[in-house]
């Protein structure tokens, strides 16, 4: 058998449907910007593949730190020992998060960097003695992973129903808007008035698989006083949003108030390897600390703390934080302004939105917006035929790029954005 061949015999792809797809494109190697197939193609990743390359593939600086950890120490169990990388990198993330953050769990994805989170602050009620406070409160439409804690606070849709008896029950408020804030205010108020709300999760600024959804940081800092004033923990998750996507090194630091907990993961490594942290404030980890070892936050990994993973992160954080980086994001947070002032008038465009190094299109159909809208696969595959990775959401097309990116480059991209939109008027209209 071929590669292709052995891909559908023994390969089970994530979030599709393997009777209904095509011929997986076989990456061989990556540099910068671009992927190139086994059969000779390239391909611009307009998606930093799936939002965690922050820095562009194959980044030398990572490469090397990797190289010279896994000659050192590659693992170790991080329960009763500890090591430097680990050490270092929790002081590096607190020192860079603005607030009031105190201590950092280490864990590997996305998904149970959120579940932690949940974990921590029901225990932390618990272990003070309040032992009602156990709802929770997310936005309608958000999506926190697929674990079942995180599948919980997320939206419930044809993803999670199968598993939606097996849920726990969160309440969902509407993303705040101009239109209401006020209503979204005073629901806040009056769920969290009665003393028995734990914690309230949230994408702050952006829902990423919503479809890009983007709002406003004063309408969250309004909800945050709230939740707060009524004694309810604050749990953001920047899976998606942290280091640099927001224009800021986080979406938090948009705001006036700070969250107890935030959840990190996706680019933390710069696309090198998978780890994800839990960051909370002193307080929280009070309720832990102890002389009765059962208020110990029974969680962990067999990889929790990985030291090449440690090292990776440490590497990227160093490149993050150097001004040709930060450049490198403003130049991108601009060029997408430019370009959304020209296109947001297009007669195929419903709406456009950009927050950071995001920029989100919504293409008008006949259809409603929707993640399994039909027009998705023309609009992927015509990318494709043109040399792009963009991975539309439905008919929400966004471009989310590696901050190595060059004007050419980005330039490049929104002239095939054009070009799709033109393509897909002329079929759908």
């Amino acid at each position: 058998m071929n590669w292709a061949e052995k891909d559908k015999a023994y390969i089970w792809h994530p979030f599709t449907q393997m009777k209904l797809a095509g011929e997986a494109i076989h990456i061989e190697r990556a540099e910068g910007c671009y992927l190139y197939s086994s059969n000779g193609d390239q391909y611009l990743d307009g998606i930093s593949s799936w939002w965690v390359n922050i820095h562009g593939h194959a980044h030398p600086y990572i490469a090397e730190k990797i190289a010279q950890q896994c000659l050192q120490l590659e693992h170790v169990i991080f329960a009763g020992f500890t090591h430097t990388p680990a050490i270092k990198l929790a002081e590096k993330l607190l020192a860079l998060l603005p607030g009031s953050f105190s201590k950092v769990f280490y864990s590997d994805n996305g998904s149970t960097a959120v579940e932690v989170a949940l974990k921590m602050a029901l225990q932390y009620w618990y272990n003070k003695g309040e032992i009602g406070k156990t709802k929770i409160i997310a936005f309608e439409d958000a999506y926190h992973g697929d674990t079942f804690g995180a599948m919980s606070v997320g939206a419930r849709s044809v993803f999670t129903a199968a598993f939606q008896e097996l849920l726990f029950d969160v309440v969902h408020i509407p993303l705040p808007s101009d239109d209401n804030i006020d209503q979204c205010t005073e629901m806040l108020q009056q769920m969290t008035s009665k003393g028995d709300v734990a914690a309230f999760i949230f994408e702050p600024l952006v829902l990423g698989a919503a479809g890009m959804k983007m709002y406003k940081p004063e309408h969250l800092d309004m909800l945050l006083a709230v939740a707060k004033r009524n004694g309810v923990l604050c749990i953001a998750d920047e899976v998606m949003t942290g280091f640099g996507r927001s224009g800021k090194n986080f979406a938090i630091e948009h705001l006036v108030h700070r969250p107890d907990i935030i959840c990190l993961s996706k680019g933390i490594t710069g696309g090198f390897l998978p780890l994800s942290v839990t960051i909370c404030t002193e307080d929280i980890y009070q309720a832990f600390y102890s002389d009765e070892a059962t208020k110990a936050l029974f969680h962990g990994h067999s990889y929790t703390a990985n030291p090449v993973a440690c090292a990776a992160a440490l590497a990227s954080m160093e490149i993050l934080t150097q001004p040709e980086t930060q450049q490198q994001i403003r130049l991108i947070a601009q060029e997408h302004h430019s370009f959304l002032q020209n296109i947001k008038d297009h007669p195929f465009i419903k709406g456009a939105r950009q927050t950071g190094t995001i920029l989100a299109l919504e293409i008008k159909t006949t259809e409603n917006t929707s993640y399994f809208n039909l027009i998705r696969d023309d609009a992927y595959n015509f990318c494709l035929g043109k040399g792009v990775l963009l991975r539309p959401l439905g008919n929400i097309i966004y471009f989310m790029p590696p901050y190595c990116i060059t004007q050419t480059e980005l330039q490049l991209v929104y002239g095939v954005i054009i070009d799709m939109l033109h393509y897909l008027q002329e079929k759908y209209t």
